[in-house]
């Protein structure tokens, strides 16, 4: 699936399935999403876990991110449904 801007068409989100092997990981095929990113913040989110060098993309501005992660669990807590206490 590629995201796109309206006005532009330009993408700024790409999600697919690789074999692990291209992430250099030990696995079969991974889904990830690549984004656009700030070159200044690439090196230090590539030492997060589930953040990698960009598959097939322009690695100073791009990032590749694990569908199957850490980032993606945060995600799901943050924004599930909150239990109210009734009175």
């Amino acid at each position: 699936a590629v995201f796109r801007h309206a006005g532009n068409r330009k993408w700024f989100a790409l999600i697919m399935d690789i074999p692990g092997a291209r992430l250099n990981l030990d696995c079969g095929a991974i889904s990830i999403v690549n984004l656009k990113n700030d070159p200044v913040m690439s090196g230090s989110l590539r030492t997060e876990p589930g953040i990698f060098p960009a598959y097939h993309m322009n690695k100073e501005s791009w990032i590749s991110v694990a569908l199957d992660g850490m980032l993606l669990d945060i995600s799901f807590e943050l924004t599930k449904p909150k239990i109210r206490k009734r009175n």
